[in-house]
């Protein structure tokens, strides 16, 4: 049954998780033949018409829907969706807990603390379903107060596939295509990251191992977080580890494809994510992973990657070494990669679950 479909997100931003998910769902759910539009207060990047949630009762009926893509808090349109007459869904990305920026930034503390502060609230708002990105996320709303009954599961869109298609930085190749080992991180510049515990584990791969290897640590600064940014290089320095840990800050395709192919493994030492994209991309280029069993991570890696509990640097470190050292080892991990991206996480897999998850409210 074809009906209008509204996508709302407080801030929609080209290439960010949250953002990619609200672009690709709606292109999945404009193919299937609903009729889609975007709403947001803000936008950057993004091609598609984008419009001021106050228009909403204008344009939706009863029999329409509207997905709520829930990531930071948005008090005044959680009022109006409480007042919508159409159908609801909740979509969860998660919210850091506060706690992760204390000390750095008192306006992630301010605004992340709202956000979890919030989630009771929208778990309790009476929407007919919610979409959780990870089994992680819907506890979260099931402890918040959200019937178990109305939660599902389902893993968010990604741009793997265009960048399977992208054409390399070739500079950028040139650079790091070397003969030394390259271990890739990739995820924003921000405390819940666990740099401090990657930055750990690769000094003790290179005094142990390899002092040849690099680290390359790919992911947007927060300007905000300036003062973690500074602290992190602090770190460096006292490990004696700055000339080999490099920095990319803002990447577009073309780069971020290049430290796909130069990278030898991905190390993933984060303390809280709500799915975890990067591990996608891994499995989906062949890159083998070695991650840290934290939220929602282990959801995700499942059996395709050395996965660990512990936090011991040693244990990353010796991980890493592994996957250098025995060939058939890291070739059984991207084989397993690809095939869990191949059976749980490629498009055609996502776009049949939402659509199944559309049978609802047929």
């Amino acid at each position: 049954m074809r009906m209008k479909i509204a996508l709302l997100a407080p801030s929609l931003t080209a290439h960010d998780a949250v953002g990619t998910d609200v672009l690709e769902m709606a292109a999945a759910l404009r193919q299937a033949g609903h009729d889609v539009r975007l709403y947001a207060d803000h936008s950057q990047g993004i091609h598609d018409s984008v419009h001021a949630p106050a228009g909403l009762e204008r344009w939706l009926g009863p029999r329409d829907l509207v997905i709520y893509h829930y990531s930071i808090g948005w008090p005044r349109v959680e009022q109006q969706l409480a007042t919508l007459r159409c159908r609801r869904v909740l979509r969860y990305h998660n919210i850091t807990p506060p706690e992760f920026f204390q000390g750095w930034s008192r306006e992630h503390v301010r605004s992340c603390a709202a956000g979890r502060a919030g989630l009771a609230t929208v778990a309790t708002l009476g929407f007919d379903l919610a979409w959780a990105c990870s089994a992680y996320n819907r506890d979260e709303l099931v402890q918040a107060g959200l019937p178990p009954e109305r939660s599902l599961v389902l893993a968010p869109f990604h741009r793997c596939e265009a960048l399977l298609d992208q054409a390399a930085d070739s500079a950028l190749l040139d650079r790091y295509d070397d003969g030394r080992r390259n271990i890739l991180m990739l995820g924003r510049v921000a405390p819940n990251k666990g740099h401090i515990a990657l930055f750990d584990a690769f000094a003790c791969y290179r005094r142990e191992y390899d002092a040849e290897a690099r680290l390359l640590v790919v992911g947007k600064h927060d300007r905000r977080l300036g003062r973690y940014s500074r602290h992190l290089r602090e770190r460096c320095a006292t490990l004696d580890i700055s000339a080999q840990v490099h920095f990319l800050d803002n990447v577009d395709d073309a780069r971020l494809k290049a430290c796909w192919l130069v990278a030898d493994a991905l190390l993933m030492l984060s303390e809280h994510e709500g799915f975890c994209v990067p591990l996608v991309e891994a499995m989906a280029l062949g890159v083998p992973i070695v991650a840290r069993d934290s939220s929602a991570i282990g959801q995700t890696l499942g059996e395709a990657g050395l996965l660990w509990q512990e936090s011991d640097p040693r244990l990353y470190a010796a991980s890493l070494a592994r996957l250098v050292r025995d060939a058939d080892s890291a070739e059984l991990l991207r084989l397993c990669g690809r095939a869990r991206y191949r059976e749980q996480f490629a498009p055609a897999v996502l776009r049949t679950q939402l659509l199944a998850a559309m049978e609802a409210f047929a």
